[in-house]
């Protein structure tokens, strides 16, 4: 006999979610479409949502106009590291949720030491480190090797938001350092340490805390393969700020930039030096990128970059090389474009007649390990490659400003004058730029302005 079939069976609510991004699904799908990763999706309970009105609850505070000044809005206090106070805007705001990203390795715990350490020689409240990745020896013996210990700079080892929040109730501090916000998990939210739901309600939770008592933070955090900050979008948007603390594991140079600042600009950037004894600021961080010397070499041509609003000098080198192998002819560049690079080389061999390029071993690389992608260093490039082929070196006191297009063109890029200061500061004297650029006269500095790629070589091999 056939079993009666239930009728108006309700299935359990259920669905998936993106253990990257957090976005939901009724249904599994191999790829996210938010993010687009792959394997990401994970089942999940999913709640349907409510289509009742919440019930109303009286404000804390009542809306005020727009115009009448907040004496609770504190003024951003400097941290002592002028570096790090030039991409925050000034310094630590108080209350402020402050995340910084970078690779592992990169130095991103030692670069808080100082700042806990810093803030703790100002006196007033002390600053308190959480750290969830490491015991509070190994933390101490770095802070030793680096000499950041004070008195009133506490350590604790949790990965329980109750008691980092307990920790917080005693101490009182007036900094918090979470060293890393993806080994942090709540015991009243489901699921894996660092997976989507925990990320997001230890942060939430800090962020309300820090913005209620006044308590300057700062969260680690991990990044994935691709250099993007590990866990939800969300993360991002529930913090003030986003620092990127980035380098060359092999190069003592690290940059810090500000991806999202809500009391300051974007487009500043911090330099630092890695060392064995710690990290030191770089305030004038040109001389690591040029080269030395006292004789010119052929193949070599100084240039100005840009890095958010700070002018950095740097040098490029190629080498030409006759290849005995017909047809297999080499291309190496290191911290490059490469692409653009050999577009060059086809523009220098159609437009400026460097012959046989395409037969001889080209190499280009910038000097220092800073990789340099800015159009504005294409003439800077060109000059180079072409000296090398040439064997004939430029002057030692000349730089080169300019995109080349692949006409041949040499056009104008911005900030033109700020590379100009910049570069007659640093003792050259010698300038080839676009054709038509929007700049003033700079003491002691002779400019070319140069139409083409083949105008500027013309012009740099009769200097």
């Amino acid at each position: 006999m056939t079993k009666p079939v239930a009728k108006n069976v309700k299935k359990p609510a259920g669905g998936y979610a993106c253990t990257e991004c957090g976005m939901t699904s009724v249904r599994w799908v191999g790829r996210c479409p938010e993010c687009q990763a792959w394997g990401t999706m994970a089942e999940a309970g999913v709640r349907a949502a409510a289509l009742t009105m919440p019930t109303l609850v009286t404000p804390r505070v009542a809306a005020q106009p727009m115009n009448r000044p907040d004496a609770s809005v504190a003024a951003a206090r400097p941290t002592g590291i002028a570096e790090l106070d030039r991409v925050l805007g000034g310094g630590l705001v108080p209350g402020a949720v402050l995340l910084l990203a970078g690779e592992p390795g990169v130095g991103k715990s030692t670069l808080l030491l100082e700042v806990g350490q810093k803030f703790a020689q100002r006196g007033g409240p002390p600053a308190l480190l959480i750290t969830g990745e490491e015991s509070t020896a190994q933390v101490r013996a770095r802070a030793n090797r680096t000499h950041t210990m004070h008195d009133d700079f506490l350590l604790a080892a949790e990965n329980d938001l109750g008691a980092v929040l307990s920790h917080l109730d005693e101490v009182k501090p007036g900094l918090l350092i979470l060293d890393s916000v993806q080994t942090i998990a709540s015991s009243t939210v489901d699921g894996v340490v660092g997976g989507v739901p925990q990320i997001r309600a230890v942060t939430a939770a800090i962020s309300s805390i820090a913005k209620e008592r006044g308590i300057a933070t700062v969260l680690v955090g991990h990044v994935t393969k691709d250099g993007s900050i590990a866990g939800p979008r969300a993360l991002e948007h529930l913090v003030d700020v986003v620092l990127y603390f980035e380098g060359d594991r092999h190069t003592s140079l690290r940059m810090l930039r500000a991806i999202k600042n809500r009391y300051g600009a974007t487009d500043e950037v911090g330099c630092f030096e890695m060392h064995e004894e710690g990290i030191d600021e770089l305030p004038d961080p040109s001389g690591l990128f040029v080269s030395t010397r006292d004789i010119a070499v052929a193949g070599t041509c100084v240039t100005v970059t840009v890095t958010g609003r700070r002018p950095l000098l740097s040098e490029v080198q190629s080498l030409v090389s006759a290849n005995p192998v017909v047809g297999s002819a080499r291309r190496s560049f290191t911290d490059l474009d490469s692409s653009r690079v050999n577009m060059l080389l086809a523009v220098l061999a159609r437009h400026a007649k460097v012959q046989r390029l395409n037969e001889r071993d080209v190499y280009a690389a910038s000097v220092g390990g800073i990789k340099i992608a800015e159009p504005a260093v294409d003439l800077a490039i060109s000059l180079a490659i072409a000296s090398a082929a040439h064997d004939k070196p430029l002057p030692s006191n000349l730089f080169a400003i300019g995109e080349v297009s692949l006409s041949g063109d040499v056009r104008r890029v911005g900030a033109i004058q700020r590379r100009l200061t910049e570069a007659g500061r640093l003792g050259f004297r010698k300038a080839v730029i676009p054709h038509g650029s929007d700049w003033s006269h700079v003491a002691g500095l002779k400019v070319f302005e140069v139409p083409t790629v083949e105008a500027a070589w013309r012009t740099v091999a009769e200097l």
